[in-house]
């Protein structure tokens, strides 16, 4: 029922974007900005593996919403990933990401399919402001275990509307917890800073040089 409910909600923010036609735009902001300069981070380094959960229906909405499964950042923010994936293999480690750069027409449909609670407590950006991942200077990550391939189990969930989810979040295995705090530090070395609501969100420190965009992942491979 939630997931159905999610899909109306997506089908008619999809559906009002099509009639606003180009009113339907990322917010305007003053400049100036850096011009961007898009990564595919696997094209950098593929040794970094990825689950595109939004290019799927394993996500919350329950529905695809990326027509493939890319990972695309600006270049800085790409190539700091890289680093950080380097420490992390010296540890038995390597990153997993679950999302990268996210078009602004994207984070409208998930604001629109967000419940007002979950717009409330801050797990999904206004569209209004736009997110970080418009800027593609936000990543989501996790672990997997370079012996096995799996992935490395955290207190939450990816995208798990909780407390567990907070990166501060002291229940749970102890063992869950060193792993995501391990993922923390070795993020933060390389200038990237963890959202407060999410052990998996980090964002790079140079986040407010690039502008909200609503790029296709389409015109980005070209």
């Amino acid at each position: 029922m939630v997931h159905s409910t999610r899909f109306l909600r997506l089908m008619l923010s999809l559906l009002l974007a099509v009639a606003a036609g180009c009113r339907s735009t990322p917010p305007k902001e003053p400049g100036p900005f850096r011009d961007p300069d898009f990564a595919e981070v696997i094209q950098l380094d593929p040794r970094i593996h990825t689950d595109i959960r939004y290019a799927t229906a394993n996500n919350f909405t329950g529905h695809p919403l990326y027509p493939e499964p890319k990972a695309f950042l600006q270049r800085p923010a790409a190539e700091a990933l890289v680093r950080v994936n380097r420490n992390l293999l010296a540890l038995g480690y390597g990153l997993l990401i679950y999302d990268a750069y996210r078009p602004w027409s994207v984070t409208q449909a998930l604001w629109d399919a967000a419940s007002p609670h979950e717009r409330t407590i801050g797990f999904v950006a206004d569209p209004k402001t736009g997110s970080k991942h418009n800027r593609g200077c936000a990543v989501d990550v996790g672990l997997y275990e370079l012996r096995t391939g799996k992935e490395v189990a955290m207190p939450s969930g990816y995208d798990e509307f909780s407390e567990r989810a907070h990166p501060d979040y002291t229940g749970g295995p102890p063992e869950t917890r060193r792993m995501r705090d391990l993922l923390r530090r070795a993020m933060e070395t390389q200038g990237f800073s963890v959202d407060p609501n999410e052990w998996w969100h980090f964002n790079h420190k140079d986040w407010r040089a690039y502008r909200v965009l609503d790029t296709s992942f389409a015109e980005l491979a070209r």
